[in-house]
C-alpha cells in the first residue's frame, strides 16, 4: 500500500498601490525579478525573466548569451485578475520536466487605486519526498515573501 504525502500550500498576500490592471502588467513583465534568482546552466548573467501571455505559454529565463531555461508554463491567463503558472524547479532549484507544482496569483481591487495580491504555491507533493524541501525554500524569508516585496517596490516605482 502506497501513501501519498500532502503538503500545505504556501500563501502570501501583499497590497500594492495600483489598480489590478497595472499590478497584473507589472507582475507579468517580471522586470522586478532579482538577477540573483537565476538558474541558467550556462551561468550567463540573467537578461530577463518572461512569461508568454497565453495559456500554454512558457515561463522562462534568458541569459545574456541567449541561453534559456523554461521554469514552467501558463495554465491560466486571465488579466487583470488571475495567473496560474507551473513550477518545474525541484528542491535544489534544478529543472525537472517530469514534475511541477503550481503558482496561482490573484489580483483583487481594493477601492480604485489599490490591489490585494494573493500568491499561492501548491501541489508540492508532485515532487514526492522532495516536496518538503521545495516548500521550505519558497516559504522561507528569501522565497515568495521577499519576491512579493520586490514586486511591490516595482509597483511603487
Amino acid at each position: 500500500m502506497s501513501q501519498t504525502i500532502s503538503f500545505a500550500p504556501i500563501a502570501k498576500t501583499i497590497e500594492v498601490n495600483a489598480p489590478p490592471q497595472r499590478a497584473f502588467e507589472i507582475f507579468t513583465a517580471f522586470r522586478w525579478w532579482p538577477k540573483s534568482h537565476s538558474i541558467l546552466e550556462s551561468k550567463s548573467p540573467q537578461a530577463l525573466v518572461a512569461v508568454e501571455p497565453k495559456v500554454g505559454g512558457r515561463w522562462f529565463e534568458r541569459g545574456e548569451d541567449g541561453s534559456e531555461c523554461a521554469w514552467g508554463e501558463v495554465l491560466a491567463w486571465e488579466p487583470p485578475h488571475r495567473l496560474v503558472l507551473t513550477w518545474r524547479l525541484d528542491g535544489d532549484f534544478k529543472i525537472d520536466p517530469t514534475r511541477n507544482s503550481e503558482v496561482e496569483i490573484i489580483f483583487t481591487a481594493i477601492g480604485a487605486d489599490k490591489t490585494r495580491v494573493v500568491l499561492e504555491h501548491r501541489l508540492f507533493e508532485r515532487f514526492g519526498p522532495d516536496g518538503q524541501k521545495i516548500r521550505d525554500a519558497v516559504g522561507s524569508p528569501g522565497g515568495w515573501a521577499d519576491l512579493l516585496a520586490m514586486f511591490a517596490q516595482a509597483v511603487a516605482g
